[in-house]
């Protein structure tokens, strides 16, 4: 097991890492709309956010070797299914076929006050 480090994405804001690469498949933990030089939400707007969350993913897959285009499975949470649509949009123009694997819910709250937040397993 290794972990995966990056100054590219938000540090982590728990005892977690951001990511870790294990038997072959990198498992990056929930990344939100955090600029990581600002330590800021990047914007209110939830297309931007989804841009920044699947940035700051590409980021720690990087640090693992790795892409968005090696994503095997993804999970993501959003605060209000009201959302859905437009982060399907952003997410589908960021990923390729074949599509990874995916799940999508709707979560009372998240860490801080974001509007949505993935995590990705990946082949590495």
């Amino acid at each position: 097991m290794r972990e995966l480090t990056t100054d590219d994405a938000p540090e982590s804001i728990g005892p977690f890492s951001q990511g870790i690469e294990s038997d072959g498949r990198i498992y990056v933990s929930g990344q939100g709309p955090i600029d990581p030089d600002t330590g800021d939400v990047v914007s209110e707007d939830v297309r931007e956010q989804t841009r920044r969350t699947l940035d700051n993913l590409a980021a720690v897959l990087s640090a693992g070797g790795a892409s968005l285009d090696d994503v095997v499975k993804a999970t993501v949470f959003v605060s209000d299914m009201r959302y859905y649509d437009a982060v399907n949009e952003v997410y589908g123009e960021a990923m390729s076929p074949p599509y990874p694997a995916r799940s999508a819910v709707e979560v009372v709250k998240l860490p801080v006050d974001i509007k949505v937040e993935i995590e990705v397993v990946a082949e590495a």
